[in-house]
């Protein structure tokens, strides 16, 4: 529930173009142990709020940034350390052309701990929204060392789960999404 809850706020669009079903098919899920299967289905679930709380982070700090600078909001916005950061992963990433890319947008390159910093460069325009930067550095601090562990096959235990529920209401709830 409370993924749907957080890419319904974020503004999902739904593109079905496969069911579980065809999916599970093609990943030859019946290969696999019923319990590891269960755990690792049930910690996606989690990672969904992480991954839409990330978006919706992005496309928030974004839409600051643009309506501040324009079109020049990157050159202008983000410090040139992390310009060069989505450089270079952007370039390491078209080297393999047998795999999709992250997307077209330049923040979607960027990490978890970039969202804060940038913030930080552009308080004048994040103060209204974020009580202080160190709150959302803490913020993403907590939910990216919990999306770390789902990342990496982990499983975060009940309270974890509800910490991230909570950070991603609190987040939610300040900057209005």
């Amino acid at each position: 529930m409370l993924a749907e809850e957080a890419l319904d706020t974020a503004g999902r669009v739904r593109r079905i173009d496969l069911d579980e079903t065809e999916v599970a098919e093609a990943l030859s899920f019946e290969l696999f142990d019923e319990d590891l299967l269960t755990q690792a289905r049930l910690m996606s679930t989690v990672y969904t709020a992480i991954a839409v709380f990330e978006m919706s982070v992005r496309r928030f700090v974004k839409k600051v940034l643009i309506d501040t600078y324009g079109e020049g909001w990157w050159e202008k916005g983000v410090s040139e350390k992390i310009r060069k950061f989505v450089d270079t992963r952007r370039t390491d990433e078209e080297k393999v052309k047998w795999h999709g890319v992250r997307g077209d947008d330049l923040l979607s390159y960027t990490e978890l701990g970039h969202l804060p910093q940038i913030m930080q460069q552009n308080w004048e325009c994040f103060e209204a929204y974020v009580p202080r930067v160190d709150w959302a550095t803490s913020l993403f601090s907590t939910l990216e060392r919990s999306r770390n562990v789902i990342m990496h096959s982990g499983s975060l235990a009940l309270p974890d789960v509800e910490r991230i529920g909570m950070h991603v209401r609190d987040w939610n709830k300040q900057v209005s999404l």
